[in-house]
């Protein structure tokens, strides 16, 4: 999917739900023993790694009434339970559970936050 939006305009987009954005991290070319990488072989990978850039609120939690009648409404906010991931983290997800999107021809992934298997959080990185 292809969605041509400005660069200052990134900040206007919001994550739903349990969905977390990513930039992919740059896969390595080449093995340890120096041999060199296809790209088809790259994406090929079941699991990747990407940079966490937005999070979604999290898992909506129902809202705790004693009340039996459900159609009644209240004028409560819905709670959410948060994601682990924040905003910087470094990702290791499952590749097959991603939705590739571009922005200005730049590569991004949506994920939902079960696909995630670890995350490296450098708490001086942006120190």
């Amino acid at each position: 999917m292809q969605l041509q939006i400005e660069r200052e305009d990134m900040g206007k987009c919001l994550m739903v739900g349990d969905k977390v954005l990513l930039k992919p991290k740059d896969p390595q070319s080449c093995t340890k023993s120096g041999l060199y990488l296809p790209p088809t072989v790259q994406q090929g990978e079941k699991v990747q790694c990407g940079y966490v850039l937005k999070t979604g609120p999290g898992y909506p939690l129902p809202l705790q009434t004693e009340e039996t009648e459900v159609w009644k409404k209240k004028n409560e906010e819905v709670r959410y339970l948060p994601l682990e991931a924040h905003i910087g983290d470094l990702a290791v997800y499952l590749h097959g559970m991603a939705y590739e999107i571009k922005f200005n021809d730049e590569p991004y992934i949506i994920i939902p936050h079960s696909a995630i298997l670890m995350l490296i959080r450098d708490e001086d990185l942006f120190d």
